[in-house]
C-alpha cells in the first residue's frame, strides 16, 4: 500500500516550515549586511591612510624642492656649528619649509647622528676627490602627518640628506 498524505491532513505544515526558513535566511542576511559595512569601513580607513602617507611623502619632497630651488637659501647648506639647528620647532618656521601647503603636514630639520656638532666627512663617491676638499652635512628631514577622525592617528616620514660642502678653515 502507498502511503499518500492528504491535503485536508496537512493542517499548516508547510506555512510552519516556510517561516521557519524565512526567519534563517534574514539571520543570514543581517549577518552579511553587516559584515559588508564594516569592510566598507576597512576600506575607507585604509583610503584615508593611504592619502596621507601619500601627502607625507609629498611634503618631503616639497622640503627638499623648496631648499634646492634656485633663489632660495638652502638650509641645508647652513654650518651644523651654533644653533642653526633645529629648523621647524618654532613658530614661522613652517613657513620656511612648507610655504603655502594645504597636506596638514609639519616638518622639521635636525642634525642627523652628530651629537657634538661635527663637520663629518662626506661619502665614498665612484669618482674621485679630495678629502681635505669637501665636508657633508648629514642632516634629518622629519614630517608628520596627522589623519584619521579627529586627526588622532599619526604618519611620520624621515629622510636623510648628506649635503656636500667645500670645507672652510
Amino acid at each position: 500500500m502507498k502511503h499518500v498524505i492528504k491535503v485536508d491532513k496537512q493542517k499548516g505544515a508547510v506555512l510552519l516550515v516556510s517561516l521557519v526558513f524565512l526567519v534563517a535566511l534574514t539571520a543570514v542576511t543581517s549577518a552579511l549586511m553587516q559584515n559588508s559595512t564594516v569592510d566598507m569601513k576597512m576600506s575607507g580607513a585604509s583610503e584615508v591612510k593611504s592619502v596621507a602617507n601619500q601627502a607625507a611623502v609629498s611634503a618631503v619632497d616639497e622640503v627638499i624642492f623648496n631648499q634646492v630651488s634656485p633663489g632660495q637659501v638652502n638650509l641645508f647648506a647652513l654650518s651644523v656649528k651654533g644653533n642653526n639647528y633645529p629648523i621647524g620647532f618654532q613658530a614661522g618656521d613652517q613657513n620656511l619649509l612648507l610655504p603655502g601647503t594645504n597636506t596638514g603636514a609639519t616638518a622639521n630639520i635636525t642634525v642627523s647622528n652628530n651629537r657634538y656638532q661635527l663637520d663629518l666627512s662626506c661619502p665614498h663617491k665612484k669618482n674621485g676627490s679630495d678629502n681635505d676638499t669637501f665636508e657633508c652635512n648629514k642632516l634629518r628631514v622629519q614630517v608628520d602627518r596627522p589623519y584619521g577622525r579627529e586627526n588622532n592617528s599619526n604618519i611620520q616620514v624621515n629622510s636623510i640628506i648628506t649635503q656636500e660642502l667645500i670645507k672652510t678653515q
